[in-house]
């Protein structure tokens, strides 16, 4: 890039945009396992020696352990429990747990049964093929608009993607390139400065975020996503449209067929795993 690129003066479309990263998952049904497992008494422990928890901050701990249960297929899709299960399971009462199972609900991870439990959300690889298609338009549209802007003209969520991208150091811890990687789609839909857009797009990255941080789990994948950010950007700044609509279309669809396989392994050993009797377990963390 041999263009110096300038600061627009400040305007709707080129907001200083959060950064959206994670600190931050047909079986038969998980009430006997889960009334047997030994974890139970030891998590009971564990509440009492930290004293009793603030409702908010306690449901909390229970949609962070069941959600990360759900991603590591501890709980697999179809699984069914009760609240009395999860409540005895996890120490808590009933009101925390139902809080967290029904935010994991409104966000497609579990289904609820009135009078009859909750059950994981079959696993519908479909349903993720329709959210993927969904996000491509998004963020095709969203370099269209980062494309017609005037030659050299910049924003703070573009400068922050190129010091992570192109000039700095490459980060190769799984889930802290996980998290870049949501970050980057993230500030290139703040960017282009509509809001809307980059709202429905945040909402589809809490729906795919199950599968899509399974890309980021060999070394190859993390490079080959640095260097695919490295060309969308540089097309975006040469204001090159259809090469950057291109790049970003192929890094996507990439990503979409390498989580799916990763996805389908980790389904067959997990339901092997449940096959020859292995317990299902949700762990809460502790407080700090």
């Amino acid at each position: 890039m041999t263009a110096e690129r300038t600061k627009p003066q400040p305007t709707g479309s080129q907001r200083t945009g959060s950064q959206h990263t994670e600190t931050q998952h047909t079986t038969p049904p998980a009430s006997a396992e889960l009334a047997r497992s030994p974890a139970s008494s030891a998590l009971t422990k564990s509440w009492v020696h930290h004293g009793k928890a603030r409702p908010d901050n306690l449901a909390d701990r229970v949609y962070q352990a069941i959600k990360e249960d759900i991603f590591e297929f501890r709980l697999l899709p179809g699984t069914r429990f009760t609240e009395t299960e999860v409540a005895r399971r996890t120490a808590a009462s009933r009101t925390p747990v139902r809080q967290a199972l029904y935010r994991l609900q409104r966000e497609g991870y579990l289904e609820v049964y009135f009078r009859n439990g909750w059950r994981v959300r079959p696993f519908d690889f479909d349903y993720f093929e329709e959210l993927y298609d969904v996000r491509i338009v998004l963020e095709l549209a969203a370099v269209e608009r980062l494309c017609a802007w005037p030659e050299g003209q910049t924003c703070p969520e573009l400068e922050t993607l190129e010091a992570t991208w192109m000039t700095g150091e490459r980060q190769f811890d799984g889930p802290r390139a996980a998290a870049l990687d949501e970050q980057f789609h993230c500030l290139i839909m703040d960017a282009a400065g509509n809001r809307e857009m980059a709202r429905l797009h945040r909402e589809l990255n809490e729906r795919i975020r199950i599968i899509r941080r399974l890309d980021f789990g060999q070394e190859e994948r993390i490079e080959a996503t640095y260097d695919e950010h490295a060309g969308v950007l540089g097309a975006v700044f040469a204001r090159r449209t259809e090469e950057a609509r291109q790049r970003l279309q192929t890094h996507i669809e990439l990503s979409k067929a390498e989580v799916r396989k990763i996805t389908w392994q980790m389904l067959q050993e997990a339901r092997e795993r449940a096959s020859s009797h292995a317990e299902p377990e949700i762990v809460v963390p502790k407080r700090r």
